[in-house]
């Protein structure tokens, strides 16, 4: 396709008033006409000179994953098989997650050579997409148009929540610091599959742990003792139903999830436990076993990465008994979620029950700010009234749920949008330090 240039189109605009001398002579008119046409002709001249798309390749070199709000940088590497330098104006096209659509830039690339062009990129939204090309336009040597084309560049990202990692680490050393501050480390001799120590045998103890060669060589009865294990099992349970497609504080509650669940991941990894993770709403969508270390970590991530709200009734039964069959080991069972009311929120508040005394349930919801502050403004009208009155109702209500939850074993974690990453990781250490996991 062929474009004029700014240049092409000054020249026409600049022999148009000849067309007013017209009016006095037909010549004048020929004359304009024949300047037309051959300026018409340069033009087409000047395309075929300029170097065309065949005669250009590009490849770019960029990570495959990015994270939200941080830069990175992607090389492009154009290289020119024809004997004249290139002229180029690039608009490209990156999926939605990394910008979109781009400003155009200029791009030099000289004789049978090649040029590096290096671009910045950043995350604008979570998820995965693939999709990407380049608008290419080549100058002529005569400045007067431009070939136009397009050059796939297909580009497949995966872009992961922001997670301020120093951040993190200071707030899990500080919560380390203050609970634990003061209290010796305690061993705990239990049932784990951790060795402690020998100590003879008494009448009581199970008869699996003695330890037969050690009775052979003391000639009495030896017996295993074992420390509870220090590694435990957090599973992350997302609900991905409609309770969690609402904005508070302008935000999209599964971002704030989405940040509290990570903090939380990473935390478990920073001590040690393994982590998983399972996203359901009215059918599973995704389930991996915890498991330990950076691959366990990584998981997560990427469940992370692509985990969406959808206007659907969440299946409750079916995600509790799923999680029953594929996760037998006791574990940490962090539940995000929200609730309503008692009636809305009863199946979800009876299949929590459901997971004592196998597993430990914490429970994570979001409590909404407007809300609170409806129900705490001193109304001036009739209007304002019913609004404090229809907050408290509500509020009522979600108490009512959270303390059925309370109630059945589980332990509720209900804070505002904001806290939530800082409060879920204190909560797991608090729960870790007293052995309750």
């Amino acid at each position: 396709m062929i474009v004029p240039t700014k240049r092409a189109v000054a020249l026409f605009a600049a022999a148009a008033p000849v067309a007013l001398l017209g009016y006095v002579t037909s010549l004048a008119l020929d004359w304009l006409a024949l300047f037309d046409a051959g300026l018409l002709l340069l033009l087409i001249l000047d395309s075929r000179r300029a170097v065309p798309l065949s005669g250009l390749s590009v490849e770019r070199d960029a990570p495959e994953s990015f994270s939200i709000g941080r830069e990175s940088e992607a090389t492009y590497r154009w290289s020119n098989r024809r004997s004249q330098v290139a002229r180029l104006l690039v608009r490209e096209t990156r999926p939605q997650l990394i910008g979109g659509v781009l400003p155009a830039r200029d791009v030099m690339v000289p004789p049978l050579g090649t040029r590096r062009d290096t671009q910045s990129v950043t995350g604008v939204r979570r998820g995965r997409e693939a999709g990407g090309w380049l608008a290419v336009r080549s100058l002529g040597p005569l400045g007067l148009a431009w070939v136009q084309g397009r050059i796939e560049l297909p580009w497949s990202v995966t872009v992961y929540p922001s997670l301020p990692a120093a951040r993190l680490k200071a707030s899990v050393a500080e919560a380390v610091r203050r609970r634990e501050s003061g209290f010796a480390t305690l061993r705990r001799p239990g049932e784990g599959s951790q060795f402690e120590s020998l100590r003879e045998w008494v009448p009581g103890d199970d008869t699996r742990h003695i330890d037969w060669k050690a009775t052979a060589r003391r000639r009495k009865v030896i017996a295993r003792q074992y420390e509870e294990e220090r590694r435990q099992q957090v599973l992350l349970v997302l609900d991905a139903g409609r309770l969690l497609t609402a904005e508070v504080s302008g935000e999209a509650r599964m971002e704030h999830v989405v940040r509290a669940a990570l903090w939380l991941a990473f935390a478990a990894n920073y001590h040690d436990d393994n982590v998983g993770i399972m996203v359901f709403s009215d059918s599973i969508e995704h389930y991996t076993a915890p498991q330990r270390g950076r691959r366990g970590l990584r998981q997560v991530l990427d469940a992370l990465a692509v985990v969406q709200p959808k206007l659907v009734e969440s299946d409750y039964p079916a995600a509790f008994r799923y999680l029953a069959v594929r996760n037998r080991k006791r574990a940490l069972t962090v539940l995000f979620t929200d609730v309503i009311d008692r009636m809305a929120s009863e199946a979800m508040v009876s299949h929590v029950a459901s997971l004592r005394p196998r597993h430990l349930p914490l429970v994570v919801t979001l409590r909404n700010p407007d809300l609170d502050r409806a129900a705490a403004v001193r109304p001036l009208a009739v209007g304002g009234a019913y609004r404090k009155a229809a907050a408290e109702e509500l509020l009522m209500a979600r108490g009512e749920a959270l303390a059925g939850m309370r109630r059945s074993g589980a332990v509720v974690l209900d804070v505002p949008p904001e806290r939530a990453s800082r409060a879920v990781v204190e909560q797991y250490l608090e729960l870790k330090r007293r052995g309750r996991l």
